[in-house]
């Protein structure tokens, strides 16, 4: 079995629960207030530029010249095509960047950073490609339950795009090569990162539903 076919059986509650959740059960309905979604559009730009920081640190570490100018293109494609979708409901809603992170996004972001800087090349690429697998799968999802003129459906359209899905297959597939070779006990620290992004991909929708601030 490759790596992502069981890495992704092991976050199948994880998934469901993403599912389930408010964000997303409401954001497919259009009935998602427009105050967590500004939220959660103002700490995914934040969280976009590290993303790509850590994109672009795994690409140093590339094993091969291909993986390189493949990671380094992620990581400025991230930049242009999703900040393009931040603009337009920047513009959209008359907001403007004007937060610092939030408990829930620090933590991940310094996540991401730091397995691509201390971790193997391969439990980078590990931790890194939920961040690609559980958004198309959620947005695929959305897109086939979303109500008629939602107001959420430029997003739905970004992440459910054939465009993003052949973004998910070359990092899935640049995964399972490297995990393809190296020893279990490897592959089973591979497996802790890919299950901790994806806990970290459920607190951040949670956190934006939340409206998450500083305790003090």
């Amino acid at each position: 079995m490759s790596f992502s076919k069981s890495a992704w059986t092991a976050i199948e509650p994880i998934y469901r629960s993403i599912l389930e959740h408010p964000f997303n059960r409401e954001l497919a309905e259009g009935t998602l207030a427009k105050e967590k979604f500004q939220f959660y559009m103002k700490q995914d730009s934040l969280y976009l530029v590290d993303f790509a920081r850590a994109l672009a640190i795994a690409a140093s570490r590339a094993t091969t010249p291909d993986d390189l100018v493949l990671l380094v293109d992620f990581s400025k494609g991230a930049i242009i095509a999703e900040r393009e979708l931040h603009e337009f409901y920047f513009d959209f809603y008359g907001i403007r960047l004007d937060v610092e992170k939030a408990p829930g996004c620090f933590t991940y972001t310094h996540f991401l950073i730091s397995s691509a800087t201390n971790a193997s090349y391969e439990e980078s690429l590990a931790a890194l490609l939920p961040c690609f697998w559980i958004y198309q799968e959620v947005g695929q999802h959305i897109h086939k339950n979303a109500a008629p003129g939602n107001p959420y459906q430029k997003w739905i359209d970004t992440y459910a795009s054939d465009i993003f899905a052949e973004s998910v297959e070359a990092v899935m597939d640049i995964t399972n090569e490297a995990a393809m070779s190296l020893p279990e006990s490897d592959r089973a620290q591979m497996l802790h990162h890919f299950i901790t992004t994806s806990r970290y991909e459920w607190m951040f929708w949670d956190m934006s539903y939340r409206r998450e601030d500083w305790p003090l």
